[in-house]
């Protein structure tokens, strides 16, 4: 663990001693576009974030590479190289975006070359357990297919959401620290060596979000662009795929006595496409909406609109760090939930509290239009929003009394003559005859 924790915390302070060079450079170079209609920031806001993201996934593959029992993962797998070769590609084509706006089929066409080379370097799904069946191998063309759709997925599910300051970046934190601690426990309890790349990529995908989340909060001096959103879709969905297709439900028998009870000890992380999809529910379903949403415009898919999840929150009345902490909460009780819930999916009480905390999290969405009023006796503790309409328009009132009774004074007063100069009396005189005449 110590291992894990010294590679996500140099991986979050390069991340985050980068990002400050990095936003000069934006804007130098003029990675700093107009502001859009179906934008929510009022100025303009350099991009290019996800270089130093980049570099920080870099600094993390190398302080892991010279660990004593980190290193092993490099020795017996191929896959830090293969995420290494991929993320560089994608990385690359994200910031030629970035600067010069590409084409959304390009960018589609760049993701799916970036899946193919993973998989020419062994980064692919092998086997799928399936509950109720057990271990199911996959053809070498299944496997690709299948592998590149997962990529796909899972760069634009986190593309669709990186809308609001801070969303995108702390969506895939928690994603990523709910997939480490399952990760870490496929590999520490069951002792599966096939399990430690994704351990490791959850790790430092975690130090780079929590590295660039801090110039990336509202309001936000930088934004990620898509060199970076599109980068930590690609390392969350590598670590998926490795721990997908490469850990074998034969190597977990041994603890739990046959092939379906290990398959069955998976099943959370594979809803619902039997992949770990539903650490990033909350993005997916986004994606799915949206694309949903157009098609049926008669729009492209890739096609921007104001209709994401956050920008309805902004819609019903929620602020802007309201609506990130909403989203945050739902991301958290999806991910957290499913990994309770792989840990002991038989008790009872694990289900309780996710629908009790689904509960609130519906009473928080509906805050706006419910807007709770504290007891008089309560209102001098709790923030101004939250006392009694006649209370605050009755304490405009007093206070607006004085003010009217003196305007009221004034009116009343006689004015006092004003002494003016003959010549000025002269003046007036005249001009009254004329006026007469």
């Amino acid at each position: 663990m110590r291992e894990y924790l010294l590679t996500l915390c140099v991986t979050a302070a390069v991340t985050y001693l980068l990002t400050g060079p990095v936003r000069k450079f934006a804007i130098v170079a003029g990675a700093m576009p107009e502001i859009r209609a179906r934008d929510v920031h009022r100025e303009p806001t350099p991009r290019l974030g996800g270089i130093a993201m980049f570099f920080g996934l870099c600094a993390g593959l190398l302080v892991a590479d010279h660990l004593t029992n980190l290193s092993e993962v490099f020795e017996k797998s191929n896959e830090p190289r293969a995420l290494l070769s991929g993320a560089a590609l994608i990385w690359l084509i994200g910031v030629l975006d970035d600067k010069f706006e590409i084409d959304a089929l390009i960018k589609l066409g760049g993701q799916m070359i970036a899946a193919g080379v993973m998989v020419m370097q062994g980064l692919t799904i092998l086997w799928l357990p399936i509950p109720t069946v057990g271990n199911v191998a996959l053809t070498q063309w299944q496997g690709t297919l299948l592998t590149v759709a997962l990529v796909v997925i899972t760069i634009n599910a986190v593309n669709f959401v990186d809308g609001l300051d801070g969303l995108a970046s702390g969506m895939v934190c928690i994603a990523a620290a709910a997939f480490f601690l399952y990760a870490y426990r496929i590999w520490y309890s069951y002792g599966v060596e096939a399990a430690a790349p994704a351990t490791l990529f959850a790790a430092i995908l975690m130090g780079m979000c929590i590295g660039f989340l801090p110039h990336n909060m509202h309001p936000a001096r930088i934004f990620m662009g898509d060199s970076g959103s599109m980068l930590i879709g690609l390392v969350l969905a590598a670590g998926a795929i490795s721990i997908t297709g490469q850990v074998d439900p034969d190597a977990l028998k041994l603890f739990t006595g046959s092939e379906k009870a290990a398959v069955h000890q998976t099943v959370p992380v594979y809803i619902p496409l039997l992949l770990p999809l539903t650490i990033i529910a909350v993005p997916t379903a986004d994606l799915v909406l949206a694309i949903v949403r157009r098609t049926w415009k008669g729009q492209s898919p890739f096609a921007a609109d104001r209709g994401h999840l956050h920008h309805r929150l902004l819609e019903i009345g929620h602020s802007h760090s309201r609506a990130v902490l909403i989203m945050y909460f739902w991301s958290a009780l999806i991910a957290f939930g499913a990994l309770a819930y792989s840990v002991n999916s038989a008790s009872m009480w694990i289900v309780l509290g996710i629908v009790f905390l689904s509960a609130i999290g519906l009473a928080l969405l509906l805050l706006p239009r419910f807007t709770p009023r504290a007891p008089r006796w309560a209102e001098a503790f709790v923030p101004p929003r939250y006392r009694r309409r006649r209370a605050a328009v009755g304490e405009q009132t007093d206070e607006l009394e004085p003010v009217a009774a003196e305007m009221a004074e004034e009116c009343a007063e006689p004015r006092t003559p004003v002494a003016v100069g003959v010549s000025g009396v002269n003046g007036a005189t005249a001009l009254g005859a004329r006026r007469r005449r």
